[in-house]
């Protein structure tokens, strides 16, 4: 049996819209919105946002999140050990944070792969210039 702490995050799935009113960028929380297309439940949702928020916020002051901080994370957002590694495990497949040495960081990955997405689409199903995406 697998534990959910060691559990397979190797990808996950994000919701995509295609009407332009429905844009992260034209959300008055991109956060979010961001986060409802990750997780399915609206307090699951809240959750995420707010662990991402807190990986961003201790980055920033150099006091990177760590792992051993499991069990602090579990109180503060008021969520099971195995929801807690859920949710985490969503925003590591989906390449929004990292786990490196053991300290959560904000990650670059979540972004390349939706522009090498797109590039791909624009050119080779499209028969766009690259120039002009």
């Amino acid at each position: 049996m697998t534990n959910v702490k060691s559990a397979p995050r190797t990808s996950t799935t994000i919701k995509v819209r295609s009407k332009s009113e429905h844009a992260i960028s034209r959300s008055r929380d991109p956060y979010h919105e961001l986060m409802l297309r990750l997780f399915q439940e609206e307090t699951t949702a809240e959750r995420g946002g707010r662990f991402l928020s807190l990986v961003e916020e201790r980055q920033k002051n150099g006091q990177p999140l760590k792992t051993e901080e499991w069990k602090q994370m579990l109180t503060d957002l008021n969520v099971s050990r195995s929801a807690f590694y859920a949710m985490r495990n969503k925003l590591l497949g989906a390449g929004l944070i990292t786990n490196k040495g053991g300290e959560y960081h904000l990650s670059g990955m979540f972004s390349r792969d939706l522009m090498d997405m797109a590039r791909w689409w624009w050119t080779a199903v499209l028969g766009n210039n690259l120039e002009n995406l």
